[in-house]
């Protein structure tokens, strides 16, 4: 067992060791992007699909309340979270539809969309953004490398295994939750 252990350890290690100066550099677009819309009155929109919207529910959870240190409240919404949206939306339009749908009725101009999805394909996810990018909102997408292009502003996680791309995005999430608490004080 501590073989498998070790072993699991020394992936996470060799995934981060792919973590270059132009991944940082993204995460700090990202940032900007997203402070810059919050200290317009705007808000961000995230969501994404089984891990991807714990993630995205934990994103918002550390923004409007608090990451490491006492600061206002900032505008983040999960929209994984409203389970009779996610019903009804779905049964009456279709999966591929819940989130696109929520951005449509809550979105405004200037507002961030942060979809996240480990293949970047998710058609649920790519739906929403496109949406948004429709009513001129940022739009983020945070994926893995397996992402060759994309519309949105791609953070794409250096890595084709999906807890290695989890465990990155956790780390991008709290980069920007540090660089935000830092600006927010």
């Amino acid at each position: 067992m501590i073989n498998k252990l070790m072993y699991e350890l020394n992936e996470h290690k060799n995934a981060f060791n792919k973590v270059d100066e132009k991944y940082l550099n993204d995460i700090i677009k990202a940032y900007e992007m997203i402070k810059t819309a919050l200290e317009n009155g705007k808000k961000l929109l995230i969501f994404g699909n089984g891990g991807s919207a714990a993630d995205a529910q934990h994103f918002a959870a550390e923004l409007s309340g608090r990451y490491k240190t006492e600061r206002m409240g900032l505008s983040a919404i999960a929209l994984s979270t409203d389970t009779s949206a996610l019903t009804a939306i779905g049964n009456d339009y279709g999966y591929e539809y819940v989130f696109s749908r929520q951005v449509e009725a809550i979105a405004k101009q200037g507002d961030v969309v942060f979809g996240i999805s480990t293949s970047g394909t998710s058609k649920n996810v790519i739906n929403a953004l496109e949406v948004a990018k429709q009513m001129d909102c940022e739009c983020i997408l945070m994926a893995s490398e397996k992402l060759e292009t994309s519309p949105y502003f791609a953070l794409k996680a250096p890595s084709l295994d999906t807890p290695r791309i989890q465990e990155i995005h956790i780390f991008t999430i709290h980069s920007i939750c540090e660089l935000l608490d830092g600006y927010f004080k």
